[in-house]
């Protein structure tokens, strides 16, 4: 009797536990509508040529050839074909669609491989006959307000701290930007770091294969990656709904740690020109169609204004086909300065994507007379400022012989008034604890 009632509480449990992890996978399951992509357009055999020469200029990526061959194999399965082969067909020509990149600015394809300087910004800084200009790491090693050696027995390679006046520096960048968005009635709005890889990959970012710039994390029910960019969770946030078109143009901003997997081993992107986290704040809108080209360049003209006010000196540059991923139409690129360097280095970059983004996540706006008429929004986004290169431009362009950092201007209210960072104190070092192993059998 007492096995019986055991083996009953047992089954009981059992199921129990059945029906937790069943709730916890319905309830951690992201459910994003299915794409839609433009077929009027990618499956009219008239518009192959025109779709082919655009995919060449974009590295190449996608098969239009591919995509109509299995539309027509899928159009010509006989009428008693089963399910799973019409739905074999289907899959694959689905995921031939969402290989191939959106289209392309004409403007754009006259410029060939190379970028079209728009325009020069600010002169380039002297020290003066003979002085030596430093590099970031070299002139933050000097001063003690920055550490990225020997990290890697708890932070891994790329890691780094700032410290002391670097650290205030980057809440300081973070709240002059922010301060000019908010004025410029953006939304602000705090955003998650852990997505499902469908929002990422929907947004133009692959997650598959060895070499790929996305962390994802060991998840049973979905795949979850660290997010790349705010970009993605507020075009997330929209994902699948309807917005009133008289609300259009939304404007929004987000500050939020970015993580990429990439890394360099190029000379010119050592230090943390390019790492695996980093702050950054970021300008995303939902519009019209015809509102999108003048948002572009909206958000150009407010990272232009940014840098500016500044001093740095940079250039704007429009960017070719090649350099515009999947998703972009057109992209404007701004990259500044860096004398320590010997070389200009991207610092911030805004992308019309039109639909693109729009048609994988199901991100629509209302019109007509009755508002009964639904349609794809387009999404523009841009980077307000991404911190690390950020602090390289301003303290290789404003390094004085002294080792002291001149603060710019606009800069000094969210610096408690300062308007130079000094030298600090030596910080304790660091060691490594195979080299502390090493130490104590000495």
């Amino acid at each position: 009797m007492l096995a019986f009632k055991t083996l009953s509480v047992l089954k009981s449990f059992h199921l129990e536990q059945k029906l937790l992890t069943y709730a916890r996978f319905v309830h951690h399951k992201f459910h994003l509508v299915k794409p839609s992509y433009n077929t009027d357009y990618l499956l009219n055999p008239a518009n192959i040529p025109e779709i082919q020469h655009n995919i060449e200029h974009r590295k190449g990526v996608g098969n239009i050839q591919l995509v109509h061959e299995l539309n027509n194999r899928l159009r010509s399965l006989p009428a008693n074909a089963s399910e799973a082969e019409k739905s074999q067909l289907n899959d694959q020509l689905q995921a031939e669609l969402r290989k191939i990149p959106n289209r392309t600015h004409p403007g754009v394809l006259q410029h060939g491989a190379d970028p079209k300087v728009v325009r020069y910004y600010n002169e380039k800084p002297s020290l003066g006959e003979g002085a030596k200009v430093f590099e970031f790491s070299e002139m933050t090693k000097k001063m003690n307000i920055f550490r990225m050696e020997k990290l890697g027995n708890f932070t891994g390679h790329k890691s780094y701290y700032l410290t002391g006046e670097l650290a205030e520096l980057e809440q300081a960048l973070i709240r002059y930007a922010l301060s000019k968005l908010l004025a410029r009635n953006f939304h602000l709005i705090t955003v998650p770091d852990i997505l499902p890889a469908r929002i990422i990959e929907s947004c133009g970012m692959s997650t598959h294969g060895e070499r790929n710039q996305v962390y994802k994390l060991n998840y049973p029910h979905e795949t979850l990656c660290l997010s790349g960019t705010s970009e993605m969770a507020l075009a997330g946030y929209f994902a699948g709904t309807v917005t009133e078109e008289s609300r259009l143009p939304l404007k929004l901003t987000a500050v939020s740690r970015c993580f990429r997997a990439e890394t360099s081993a190029l000379h010119e992107e050592k230090g943390i020109y390019r790492v695996h986290q980093f702050t950054k704040v970021e300008m995303f809108s939902v519009c019209r169609p015809d509102q999108s080209e003048a948002m572009l360049e909206e958000f150009r003209d407010i990272e232009v204004d940014l840098f500016d006010a500044l001093g740095v000196h940079f250039q704007l540059l429009d960017m070719p086909a090649c350099e515009l991923g999947a998703p972009a139409y057109r992209k404007y690129d701004i990259e500044a300065w860096m004398p320590g360097r010997g070389m200009y280095g991207e610092i911030s970059s805004c992308s019309d994507c039109t639909d693109y983004q729009a048609r994988r996540l199901g991100i629509q706006y209302r019109s007509g007379s009755d508002n009964s008429q639904l349609n794809y929004a387009h999404t523009v986004n841009g980077t307000a400022c991404a911190i690390p290169r950020m602090l390289i431009a301003l303290l290789e362009n404003f390094q004085n012989k002294d080792y002291t950092i001149t603060i710019p201007e606009p800069l000094r209210p969210f610096m408690r008034g300062k308007d130079k960072i000094s030298r600090k104190k030596v910080l304790p070092e660091l060691k490594l604890t195979k080299r502390l192993a090493q130490e104590e059998i000495c």
